[in-house]
């Protein structure tokens, strides 16, 4: 009776340890997976925002057709997110890989200040290309003489300088903390502790006044965008009745009636067209960062605001990553959205992957020159086809 007693009690305790054993031994192999899963996310932003600002930079410089002013501000917040990629987020990575800051108080103000200024840069250029679309499109006229490349250049210089004042300045010279968190620093951790007024004025340099700027301009893009649509469907409507009524005259008078568009409306027409799409799509990129880095901001502001504010730090970390998503995501929205982008997407890509290529930019550039003359040359004017034109827009 004894025996079987102790041993009950030792298989007991024996399936007691395999059982803890087979618990812990799950556990850390979930947590193995989960690791190498998360690293494999990180290490793809990364790369992606490298590769994707970085072909964006080299389209535009090999393509002609992409040199305009609206580029540079697109050339200038590549830049600015590349350097988000090779700056602020490997550091954010060795974090989450090491579970811990190792390279000093030092690296760490630098890191903060760089992940500030950045960011703050990115949304400044947004605002520049919204204000240049809101020319290009509600006031076309004044377009030739407000947006010249000196002011374009003044424009960025602004947007590199500005983001000084809210990042490397304040945070090298103390004051956007408080002295409890200056006293008890640890070299192991790199804690970004605000206080209140440096909280409320960075984040509304940094985000809530240009995305205010730019969601009033781009309110103003949109509705021109639609008056100026409604105005040309009426027009091709008008155009398609003066052709009907042109070819029945014609044809009882033995006369040929041409239609009364000339060239150079047309162009005017496909010019609209396009600011039309180049609006959309930058539109499309600003909503992107809004709803990047808006749950960050929000997060930011009200954990300052309120000291008995807490989150997890598993959702800190998701958000600062959905932020440097962003800087991935913009070439993609170019991709997709852009044809001209597309198309020198794909150019480029070829010569950079091919080992021979067959057709170099400038010539990509010839062959566009040269379809739109042959294009010209052929072209007849028949009424029908223009109206059918201005009909699809």
């Amino acid at each position: 009776m004894d025996r079987t007693n102790v041993t009950n009690v030792t298989a007991n305790a024996t399936g007691d340890d395999w059982g803890g054993y087979n618990a812990t031994s799950t556990d850390e192999w979930t947590h193995s997976i989960m690791f190498k899963f998360r690293t494999c996310i990180l290490l793809l932003i990364v790369v992606m925002a490298v590769l994707g600002n970085l072909l964006v930079i080299v389209s535009v410089m090999r393509h002609r057709k992409l040199r305009v002013i609206t580029n540079y501000f697109v050339v200038s917040l590549a830049f600015a997110d590349i350097l988000v990629a090779m700056v602020v987020m490997p550091f954010n990575f060795s974090v989450q890989f090491n579970q811990r800051w190792v390279f000093g108080q030092t690296i760490c103000d630098l890191w903060n200040s760089s992940d500030v200024y950045f960011t703050s840069t990115s949304i400044l250029h947004l605002c520049c290309i919204s204000v240049d679309r809101y020319y290009a499109i509600v006031k076309p006229l004044k377009y030739p003489i407000k947006m010249t490349k000196k002011m374009a250049f003044v424009m960025l210089a602004a947007t590199w300088l500005s983001p000084i004042t809210i990042s490397y300045v304040p945070i090298f010279m103390g004051w956007y903390t408080t002295a409890d968190h200056l006293q008890h620093r640890t070299v192991d951790e790199c804690e970004f502790k605000v206080n209140k007024p440096y909280a409320v004025i960075s984040s509304s340099i940094s985000f809530w006044i240009p995305c205010t700027i730019m969601i009033f301009t781009y309110l103003a893009i949109f509705k021109e965008a639609n008056r100026q649509e409604k105005a040309l469907h009426a027009r091709a409507g008008n155009a398609m009745l003066m052709h009907r009524h042109s070819r029945e005259v014609g044809d009882k008078n033995g006369a040929l009636h041409l239609n009364a568009n000339t060239p150079t409306k047309d162009r005017n027409i496909l010019k609209m067209k396009r600011e039309h799409k180049a609006a959309r799509t930058l539109g499309i990129i600003m909503g992107a960062f809004i709803l990047c880095w808006l749950p960050f901001f929000l997060f930011y502001v009200s954990t300052s605001l309120c000291d008995t504010c807490k989150c997890p730090d598993v959702v800190t970390v998701i958000m600062f990553w959905t932020g440097y998503f962003n800087s991935a995501l913009n070439p993609i929205i170019y991709a997709y959205f852009n044809r001209d982008f597309r198309n020198a997407f794909k150019n480029t890509l070829a010569c950079a992957f091919c080992s021979f290529c067959r057709r170099s930019a400038s010539d990509l550039d010839a062959m566009e020159r040269l379809d739109r003359r042959g294009s010209a040359q052929l072209r007849v004017p028949v009424p029908s086809r223009r109206a059918s034109d201005l009909a699809s827009l």
